[in-house]
């Protein structure tokens, strides 16, 4: 399978970056002429402006159509060149409200992992780049491909960029199964009719307290977080089996197929269809 070439691009010279680091590279700022995604990273410090041929090398790299990404406070550089002006954007939760003073022509969405917004993505804190970057992972190659970089990572596969930032309470701490533990269990039978007491019932909690400790351990809701997982089983088997896309609803859950449907292009942007013929194409 054929897999990014990457590079580190940089300004000449050795450029300061956060926590008191310093970087080179090998290659200059002519290296994002060519490139299919630019990902920006957290940027050194959110009171400095960053440099004009920085600023311009992304607004002509946009201009042409590359896809761009930062990661968290990397977002006040693209805002910085004016590339989200009147879009959706995010960065780390702790610099919003000097972003939305900065630069109040982004529209910030507050408290989520990611914003994709198009052909620019923007993430929060370091974990959300990770989840930002599953993402871009899963719309190039497929789930699959993404499930086996976040094995790697021992990271979570599936993070909705929706999702909060902050999670009040991520480590079990009070009597009855953990959250986690009946994720896992739950994704191992999403082909059944799955219910809130059912989930409850499985937690070993009255329904009440599961939602509350749900909340607090996923930042989302059951039922969104199982409709998710739902779409994401089912992108797995349109692209690893040939199932009609009426089993492929059936095995993922879903009690018919426009329901199917209408889920999968809301949640993967195309239909089941679409998705299937794209990954035929990138496994050829």
């Amino acid at each position: 399978m054929d897999w990014y070439d990457f590079r580190v691009a940089a300004p000449p010279g050795t450029n300061r970056a956060m926590g008191g680091f310093s970087i080179s590279s090998d290659h200059g700022l002519e290296a994002l002429r060519d490139a299919d995604t630019i990902i920006i990273p957290g940027w050194r410090d959110v009171a400095d402006t960053p440099p004009d041929d920085l600023l311009d090398a992304l607004t002509a790299a946009h201009a042409r159509g590359a896809r761009l990404m930062s990661y968290c406070t990397g977002a006040f550089v693209l805002a910085h060149a004016g590339l989200l002006n009147g879009r959706k954007a995010t960065t780390h939760w702790n610099y919003l409200a000097r972003m939305q003073q900065r630069f109040p022509q982004v529209h910030l969405v507050e408290d989520v992992l990611y914003v994709d917004d198009g052909n620019i993505i923007t993430s929060a804190g370091s974990s959300a780049a990770i989840d930002a970057s599953l993402h871009v992972i899963r719309q190039d190659y497929g789930s699959g491909t993404a499930n086996k970089v976040a094995r790697s990572l021992v990271a979570p596969p599936h993070r909705d960029g929706g999702q909060s930032q902050y999670i009040e309470a991520p480590v079990q701490e009070r009597p009855g199964r953990s959250i986690a533990g009946v994720l896992d269990e739950v994704r191992a039978q999403l082909d059944r009719p799955l219910t809130i007491t059912c989930l409850a019932s499985l937690a070993g909690m009255s329904e009440r307290t599961f939602l509350r400790r749900f909340r607090e351990g996923t930042g989302t809701t059951p039922l969104k977080w199982l409709r998710r997982e739902r779409v994401f089983r089912a992108m797995n088997l349109l692209e690893t089996t040939r199932l009609d896309i009426a089993d492929v609803a059936s095995q993922s859950g879903f009690a018919s197929i426009e329901t199917f449907r209408t889920a999968f292009r809301q949640i993967a942007g195309t239909s089941p269809h679409a998705y299937r013929k794209r990954f035929e194409a990138v496994d050829s």
